[in-house]
């Protein structure tokens, strides 16, 4: 399709006013890409970003993400929506809410879900623009009733900002935490300081401002985006996404990070995380940012992030779409550390044949003719090696990963590609793990991996465009080694 030169103007363009013909054109063009995704979420067409309203209502999961139909750009966003009776499949709605009011009409921006008996409560920042062009943030609502029919609540929640605080302020959180409503929201104040603001209510109609949460002495950037905190077994656990945090309170290569903290407990009385523990990243990766988690009836805390990056240009882009979101993740605390495992439903995508694997100290490539696969590999505690997935031997492209178990130490490289992107951040990151044998549950898909490392103590998570040609794992170590693959299949939907 022909290119379009994106401005402020066709990016606020009412979606009604976009051609059938465009619209054609732009399906078409997605079709063709080679790196469209088996089983995980992706747009129909254009730009996916935040995943929200994350909950279980109405005996289904249900899962929304900001979306902007029209191009791989950040225009006018609205949320789409989808459902599942698994959390593995999903079935797509379409859009939901959409930027049709006076308090939403220039994006409807991201926000949670909390069920209320037959309905869901959907919050959300809406964004207005004024005739200057500055920003006006408007924390909103909306019902949904038991037939996925939606009613925005006419008069915001939170009019404006509190005093002392700029228009960056988005991202609520709605949740019910010792008989009140809660509702964080991510800031900035007037020093350009970002902050995660707190509000209570009895009746969600009313919200009392109790200021900032407490949970560092240290400075978070200019700006927090997506603001979540959730529980394991009573104990906090606090994700976010601080822009502009230096680096020397905690090390990142990533534009913006997506990070997270832990606490004793959470004290309302004082908006306090007690015992919060220093920041530490979510993810090793290159693309895991907005991540958003709740709490589910079943007991479990469950995560779901967007793989992609803000003011970062992909490959696909070009292609009429871009960004996805990640598998659903369970999360669960053993002392400070978060574990992020993919949940137990992950298993309903294997396919039969499983291959099983066993090496020995030298090179040993596998071919399955797909990049849709899962590979489980186990190494003992003192070996080194190479894995590289998207593999094409001839050229000797491909994703490489490599570590050192005695010494505790990864690295994932990704410069060996004929479609490099965002170098400006680097095309490695280098980590510690722990020093034991090695463990690694690895999700390939088309452009996107996913990997657990040690039962997931760790994540690694990035985006790579590969070649058709490049279908195989390939696995050099000094050691014995074993492993399973499972071919996967697609989402139904």
């Amino acid at each position: 399709m022909k290119s379009i030169t994106w401005n402020t103007q066709k990016r606020y363009r009412p979606y009604e006013q976009w051609s059938t013909e465009y619209k054609k054109e732009l399906l078409h063009s997605v079709a063709q890409s080679q790196w469209r995704l088996n089983y995980h979420i992706q747009p129909v067409t254009g730009l996916l970003n935040d995943p929200n309203g994350f909950s279980y209502f109405n005996n289904q999961w249900h899962l929304f993400y900001q979306a902007y139909p029209f191009g791989a750009v950040h225009g006018v966003k609205s949320w789409y929506h989808l459902v599942s009776d698994n959390l593995i499949d999903w079935q797509e709605l379409g859009l939901a809410l959409q930027p049709d009011s006076k308090y939403d009409s220039h994006g409807v921006y991201s926000g949670s879900a909390f069920p209320l008996g037959d309905q869901l409560l959907l919050t959300y920042t809406g964004n207005v623009r004024d005739q200057e062009w500055e920003r006006h943030s408007y924390q909103l609502g909306a019902l949904m009733d038991t037939n996925n029919e939606i009613t925005k609540i006419s008069t915001p929640f939170i009019p404006s900002p509190p005093a002392g605080y700029t228009q960056e302020f988005r991202d609520p959180q709605i949740f019910k935490y010792e008989e009140k409503y809660v509702m964080l929201i991510g800031a900035q104040n007037t020093k350009q300081e970002g902050q995660i603001l707190t509000y209570i209510s009895d009746d969600l109609k009313e919200w009392q401002f109790i200021g900032p949460l407490s949970f560092t002495d240290k400075k978070m950037g200019f700006m927090i985006e997506c603001p979540n905190l959730v529980f394991y077994k009573g104990r906090p656990i606090l994700l976010f996404c601080p822009q502009g945090l230096d680096k020397n309170i905690c090390h990142y290569d990533n534009i913006y990070p997506n990070m997270y903290v832990v606490a004793e407990k959470f004290d309302l009385a004082t908006n306090t995380l007690v015992g919060a523990s220093s920041l530490k990243n979510l993810d090793e990766g290159f693309d895991v940012y907005a991540t958003q988690a709740f709490n589910a009836p079943d007991g479990r805390a469950l995560a779901i992030s967007w793989i992609g990056l803000p003011e970062i240009e992909y490959p696909t882009d070009q292609e009429g779409w871009a960004h996805c979101l990640s598998l659903v993740k369970e999360l669960h605390l053993i002392g400070d550390v978060l574990f992020q495992q993919p949940i137990q439903e992950s298993k309903k995508l294997q396919t039969t044949p499983m291959q099983k694997l066993k090496g020995t100290s030298s090179t040993e490539s596998f071919d399955l003719h797909t990049n849709s696969y899962e590979a489980k590999l186990t190494f003992t505690k003192d070996a080194k090696g190479t894995i590289t997935l998207f593999h094409d031997p001839i050229k000797n492209n491909g994703l490489t990963i490599s570590f050192d178990s005695k010494h505790g130490k990864m690295k994932v490289d990704r410069n060996h590609s004929e479609h490099p992107f965002a170098t400006a951040f680097g095309s490695q990151r280098e980590f510690e793990i722990t020093k034991q044998p090695l463990n690694l549950q690895i999700f390939v898909d088309s452009s996107v991996v996913e990997i657990f490392i040690n039962q997931g103590e760790q994540t690694l998570t990035a985006r790579y465009f590969p070649e058709k040609s490049a279908t195989a794992i390939t696995v050099m170590t000094d050691k014995n080694w074993q492993g399973t693959l499972f071919p996967l299949r697609s989402m139904k939907k």
